[in-house]
């Protein structure tokens, strides 16, 4: 594979593992949120993240190669440290919403590298911008979120 498309592609695969970093975090929020609403929330956002990755994981893999399909180590340790926090906070869920929106941004930012790539073919562009669209929204909802817990 060509070095600019080799360097395309590691910047998509990271994508794809901050997705799945994304899933189980939210899935771990899930399971220490104490709020039903905040859970259901939690939870619906796990199954979208995996749905993003399964729509951009399809797409690379018929313009490029095999991507891999482990999270990262980052993601793990962060996971951890959620359920540390939510085993010390007095108040998990405001926690919980803290880490969301950490996360909602770090995702935000990655999205914006990528699509600042001249050399991103079009079809998975769309992708990613109709995703970053998505993760921009969650991030204003989450937000709004924490206000009504505070």
């Amino acid at each position: 594979m060509e070095t600019k498309n080799r360097t395309l592609v590691n910047q998509l695969e990271e994508i794809l593992e901050k997705n799945r970093d994304a899933q189980k975090g939210y899935a771990k929020a899930a399971e220490n949120a104490k709020d039903q609403n905040l859970k259901a929330y939690f939870e619906n956002k796990s199954g979208e993240r995996s749905t993003f990755n399964q729509t951009l994981n399809k797409e690379l893999v018929a313009s490029y190669d095999e991507i891999e399909t482990e999270g990262s180590f980052t993601g793990s340790l962060h996971r951890g440290w959620m359920d540390i926090k939510a085993f010390f906070s007095a108040d998990n869920d405001e926690s919980m919403l803290e880490e969301a929106i950490r996360g909602d941004k770090a995702a935000v930012e990655e999205y914006e590298d990528v699509l600042d790539d001249k050399d991103l073919p079009a079809n998975v562009a769309s992708i990613i911008r109709e995703q970053l669209i998505k993760i921009r929204t969650d991030l204003n909802k989450v937000k709004s979120m924490e206000d009504l817990v505070d």
